[in-house]
């Protein structure tokens, strides 16, 4: 059982990979444009006077945030300290085997499902990470309403044009909203508004379950048992990096590596696309389209160059409890030689995740 190739994808996967590596490049008459250099890259990420978000992640218009005349109001949160990914770690640690022991008691002799196994530990881990001032009852109120948020908003995010004020997906994605927005406005010590917190919540939460559900699907097709964990982790983070674009929009024009950039613009960066340059990954470049952990053995790389945590002030802030999952489930993975049970395909509906991947254990 293999995993389609990212390569010979269509949409807007294909479009990005297929674009030509020369500077910033125009992708239609009137863009968007992407940056396809690592300087250009960092540059759109970390300017946040001449870069802006396009929009809210509900895709409902409401920029009640924002602040002077921002879209977005350029929100940031601290990154996660070292007790805080130690709590998430462990939480993480000890809710995994209790899933598997579930759907083993539940669905005996059935493969596992990646993405609906991972729900609640990735979810419980980062509320236990980031709600620190919470009670476990808080924790397990507000996880379950991530991911009923996290649901709801799937139509909204992967509708073709945004639902209309009053529709059946958009009433629905707004109740959800507001029901977590409630359970956060009762814990102490929050990151910001309850709405700041949501968002965040649901980044958090939403990523690492397609991230570790990558992982696993790399590991159970290549059956690859003899393997650092971090590596592993890394790997999957450069060929299936789960935010695998990432949108700004000019505030004025700009020079972008010698290319002007009009005002209004949208300009793309692309993790995938970095990931695939040989100067930020070792090996030979024949072979970066696939699947080769041994390759971060060589050092003369720094794993993460291709940016997938993002960089600058909007860097992801759960990037340290992401990665630390991660590698832990890959630990798992590769101890209890997991496979594929078939095949695996891209889903390009709300970032970038795989549809589905469902694997067994031989341990």
């Amino acid at each position: 059982m293999q995993v389609d190739s990212v390569e010979s994808a269509g949409g807007r996967l294909g479009a990005v990979l297929s674009a030509p590596r020369s500077g910033v490049v125009a992708l239609g008459g009137h863009g968007p444009w992407l940056t396809t250099t690592p300087a250009q890259a960092r540059q759109v990420l970390t300017d946040v006077v001449h870069f802006d978000f396009p929009g809210d992640v509900s895709r409902s218009g409401d920029l009640s945030a924002s602040r002077g005349e921002t879209r977005s109001g350029h929100l940031t949160f601290a990154p996660l300290t070292p007790d805080e990914v130690a709590r998430g770690v462990a939480t993480f640690a000890d809710l995994w085997p209790d899933a598997v022991a579930a759907h083993d008691r539940d669905a005996p002799g059935e493969a596992y499902d990646a993405m609906a196994l991972l729900r609640r530990p990735v979810a419980r881990s980062t509320c236990d990470a980031l709600l620190g001032g919470a009670s476990e009852a808080q924790r397990d109120l507000v996880a379950a309403g991530v991911l009923a948020w996290i649901d709801a908003l799937a139509p909204v995010i992967s509708a073709a044009r945004p639902p209309r004020r009053w529709s059946r997906a958009r009433r629905a994605e707004r109740e959800a909203r507001h029901g977590l927005e409630d359970a956060l406005a009762q814990v102490d010590g929050l990151p910001g508004t309850p709405q700041q917190a949501a968002t965040m919540l649901a980044a958090g939460i939403q990523v690492p379950i397609a991230a570790g559900s990558w992982l696993l699907a790399w590991l159970g097709s290549h059956q690859t048992y003899d393997v650092d964990p971090a590596h592993a982790a890394w790997e999957t983070l450069r060929l299936t990096p789960p935010t695998w674009i990432t949108a700004r929009l000019t505030t004025t024009d700009v020079d972008l590596d010698g290319q002007r950039v009009p005002a209004g613009a949208v300009v793309l960066v692309s993790p995938l696309l970095l990931g695939r340059l040989g100067d930020l990954v070792p090996g030979d470049a024949d072979g970066l389209p696939g699947f080769d952990p041994h390759r971060w053995r060589d050092d003369s790389r720094r794993p993460g160059a291709w940016l997938p945590f993002g960089a600058g002030p909007h860097a992801c802030p759960g990037r340290n409890l992401g990665m630390a999952v991660l590698v832990h489930l890959a630990g798992w993975a590769i101890a209890h030689r997991v496979r594929l049970a078939r095949e695996v395909k891209i889903d390009q509906s709300r970032g970038l995740a795989p549809l589905a991947c469902r694997f067994t254990t031989n341990v």
